[in-house]
C-alpha cells in the first residue's frame, strides 16, 4: 500500500497545473484578492478552493497513473465532490469502482486501487487486501484524526455521536471504524433538529421503537437508545459547519449533564475537536468577506453534492442573496443562473439574478474546486457584468 505518495511528484506537476492552475486567480490574489472591470467589482475570499487533503489525493492518483502505465486502475468511487475534477481523471485512463458495470468481485492483484480523500470503510478496505490489489490510500489527515477518537470512544465504551450525513462516504467510513472494535456503536445526526431528538430521549427516555424508526439508516445494528446513551462522544464529518458541530456537542454535553449530574459527566461524556482546520479557514474566510465588504451578492462554487461547499453557501446565504453553482457554466446570462438553492434538494434557474448599475460581487468555493474553475468563473462574470467579450 503506498501512502505517502509515489515519489512521481515532479512529473505531474505538469499536467496538475495545466488542468487545475489560473494565472487569473494568481493575480486576483496579488491585488489584496480583488478584481475591478467597468461596473464589475470582486472580492475573493482569502481562502477558498483546493485545501491539502484535496490537493495531495488528486496529485497521489495522477501519480498513481503514471507509476503503473500498464495496469489497470481504479478509483473506489469519486475522489472528491467535483465533477470536473472526476472527469479529468476518467480523461486519464483512471476507472471508477462506482460506474455501472464496475465492481470489487472483478479485481485482481493485477490491479490498482486508489482510496480516495474521504477514505473507505472497513469493509471494503479488507476486501481489497483479500483480493491482493495494489492501494494508494489517499484518506485525508483530518479524517485519520477523527477515525482515530471514534476507534477510542468505542474501546472505551463510549457511542459515537457523529455530526454528519449517513450516506456520505466519509460518514460511512467513519462509522465503520466504530464498528471495527467488535462492540462499538454510533449515531449519526444531520443537524440540530436531530441533535435535539437525542438529548430529548438522553434526559427523559421515550418509546425505542420511535426512536428506531426515526434514526433506522443513522444508527449501529441493534442500537439501543436505552442502553447505548448512556456513555457518548461527540465528532463529526469533517466538511460539516463548524458553529453547528460545537453546538450539537454542547446540547448534548447539556443533556448527559441533566440526566447524570455534573459529577458524573468526565465519566459518561466525550468530546474532541475533530473540525477540519481546512474546513474553518473556508468558513471563516467568507465570513470575513461579508463582515469586511458590502455585496450585493455572494457566488459559491463547488461540486452540488459537496458538503463543505453547502455550508459556504449556508453561511453566505444567512446574509446576501447566494448563488451556488457547480461550475462557471451555471452562469449562463446576466439574465439566468443555474444554481442549488440552500436548503434544496437540486438545481433550479433563477432569473434577473444579476443587479443592475455598480456590482459587487463575493466569490469563494469549496474545498473540491480547483482554481481554473474559480478563474472562469471571474472572466464570466466580467463578459455578463460589462456585456463583452473578456480577453
Amino acid at each position: 500500500m503506498f501512502r505517502r505518495g509515489l515519489d512521481l511528484k515532479h512529473e505531474v506537476a505538469g499536467v496538475l497545473a495545466s488542468s487545475y492552475h489560473s494565472d487569473l486567480i494568481d493575480l486576483v490574489k496579488g491585488n489584496d484578492f480583488k478584481y475591478t472591470s467597468g461596473r464589475l467589482t470582486l472580492h475573493l475570499a482569502r481562502e477558498f478552493g483546493f485545501c491539502y487533503g484535496v490537493d495531495r489525493a488528486v496529485d497521489y492518483a495522477y501519480q498513481a497513473r503514471v507509476r503503473f502505465p500498464d495496469r489497470l486502475v481504479y478509483l473506489t468511487g469519486e475522489i472528491i465532490h467535483n465533477a470536473h475534477v472526476n472527469n479529468e481523471l476518467r480523461a486519464q485512463g483512471i476507472r471508477f469502482l462506482s460506474d455501472d458495470g464496475e465492481s470489487v468481485e472483478q479485481l485482481t492483484p493485477a490491479h490498482v486501487v486508489i482510496l480516495p480523500a474521504f477514505g473507505v470503510t472497513v469493509e471494503l478496505l479488507l476486501a481489497l487486501q483479500n483480493r491482493g490489489c495494489t492501494l494508494v490510500d489517499t484518506t485525508c489527515g483530518s479524517v485519520l484524526n477523527v477515525w482515530k477518537n471514534v476507534k477510542r470512544y468505542a474501546e472505551e465504551g463510549f457511542t459515537a455521536i457523529i455530526h454528519g450525513k449517513y450516506r456520505h462516504e466519509e460518514t460511512k467510513a467513519t462509522a465503520s471504524q466504530a464498528l471495527n472494535t467488535g462492540h462499538g456503536h454510533y449515531l449519526v445526526v444531520l443537524n440540530r433538529q436531530e441533535a435535539f431528538v437525542v438529548c430529548d430521549y438522553i434526559r427523559s427516555g421515550g418509546s425505542v421503537a420511535d426512536f428506531r424508526a426515526r434514526f433506522q439508516h443513522a444508527a449501529s445494528p441493534g442500537f439501543d437508545p436505552d442502553r447505548h446513551l448512556h456513555r457518548v462522544g461527540c465528532a463529526n464529518q469533517t466538511t460539516m459547519l463548524s458553529s453547528e458541530s460545537l453546538e450539537i456537542g454542547e446540547m448534548i454535553r447539556a443533556a448527559m449533564r441533566d440526566r447524570y449530574g455534573e459529577a458524573e459527566l468526565s465519566g459518561r461524556f466525550r468530546a474532541f475537536d475533530t473540525i477540519c482546520s481546512a474546513t474553518q479557514d473556508r468558513q471563516d474566510a467568507v465570513t470575513a468577506l461579508l463582515e469586511t465588504h458590502a455585496v450585493d451578492l455572494m457566488l459559491v462554487i463547488g461540486g452540488l453534492n459537496s458538503s463543505n461547499t453547502y455550508n459556504l453557501a449556508r453561511i453566505c446565504a444567512e446574509r446576501v442573496p447566494t448563488y451556488h453553482i457547480a461550475d462557471p457554466a451555471g452562469l449562463i446570462s446576466a439574465d439566468q443562473i443555474r444554481h442549488k438553492p440552500v436548503g434544496s434538494s437540486g438545481e433550479t434557474t433563477a432569473v434577473g439574478w444579476l443587479p443592475p448599475g455598480r456590482l459587487t460581487i463575493g466569490l469563494t468555493s469549496g474545498a473540491s474546486t480547483p482554481d481554473n474553475l474559480m478563474g472562469a468563473a471571474i472572466r464570466r462574470l466580467d463578459e455578463l457584468a460589462n456585456d463583452v467579450v473578456s480577453q
